[in-house]
């Protein structure tokens, strides 16, 4: 098996994980659990399994960075709170397969802030995937239509708040491991589900509610550690396109499991969004690839 299909394999297994783990934290709070108990149980397992995962890979834990590491560890956790609270109030409320068309915008919204804010260059033929990705992207959530409500402007918010999460993990040194980040945000989602719980108070759990948040969390896990091994292994421009199985993963699951199919306007945008982002990761590639044989 070459490198390259390993990481599409890997890149498959964790957007399936995570759509996994989106699904059965939904399915526990259709069931009736308070979401903030639920985000708290769910990151008490996640932080646990990811302490493991650090000491297993580094033999010790770094959570306290030196220099500039530490204020963007800091950013990187506010966008990683403010991402998960918007997702599961969004979540709730939504069908599983919409809010996971929205969140394909993603790397598009990603590459304009970093033109913006870290002027990375980019090229007119990105700027045009970025503007028809929008379009894609309105019209899954068709603003004025009867089904565009609060719900929809957090999913967007989610998208926001989660491209201040990866311009900040940009900017980490590399010394800094990358379980450290991922423990500071699984802790600190933790903290926020249990301020949450003070205030909601605190629900029994049934054993199949237990279940489906400890499946919750493992699926978190091992979406985390898929994520990274598929890092080194593959070129990114030939695994990176496959990160939109995600929304494949996201309309079965919703349809087997809630029922729901999306609607028309909504595959037709997602497609969009999927095309243009897939047009935008093969051009970047490309300018890449051009670069380093100039250098060369």
């Amino acid at each position: 098996m070459t490198d390259n299909m390993r990481g599409v394999l890997l890149m498959c297994a964790s957007m399936l994980a995570f759509t996994l783990n989106d699904t059965l934290v939904k399915a526990v709070i259709n069931d009736g659990m308070n979401l903030f108990q639920t985000i708290m149980l769910r990151g008490t397992g996640a932080a646990l399994g990811l302490v493991v995962l650090a000491l297993w890979q580094n033999g010790r834990l770094s959570l306290w960075p030196a220099g500039p590491d530490r204020k963007f560890l800091i950013i990187r956790t506010v966008g990683e709170l403010g991402a998960t609270l918007c997702f599961l109030l969004a979540l709730v409320h939504m069908p599983l397969a919409n809010l996971s068309a929205i969140l394909q915008s993603l790397p598009l919204v990603v590459t304009l802030a970093a033109a913006v804010l870290l002027r990375e260059p980019i090229g007119w033929r990105r700027i045009a995937a970025i503007v028809v990705g929008f379009i894609g992207v309105l019209m899954i959530i068709r603003p004025g239509a009867a089904d565009f409500d609060v719900w929809s402007v957090l999913g967007l918010g989610s998208v926001a708040f989660v491209v201040v999460r990866d311009l900040a993990t940009r900017r980490f040194s590399h010394a800094l491991p990358s379980t450290t980040g991922a423990i500071w945000a699984a802790v600190a989602v933790l903290i926020m589900g249990t301020i949450g719980v003070t205030q909601d108070g605190w629900q029994p759990v049934s054993l199949r509610a237990g279940l489906e948040i400890a499946g919750a969390a493992g699926f978190l896990i091992v979406g985390y550690i898929c994520a990274i091994m598929v890092m080194r292994v593959g070129e990114i421009g030939v695994v990176a396109p496959f990160r939109y199985t995600s929304l494949l993963f996201a309309i079965i699951l919703g349809w087997l499991l809630f029922d729901t199919l999306p609607d028309g306007w909504t595959l037709l945008g997602g497609a969009i969004v999927v095309v243009s982002g897939i047009y935008m990761l093969l051009r970047e590639r490309r300018v890449r690839l051009e670069a380093e044989r100039q250098a060369a």
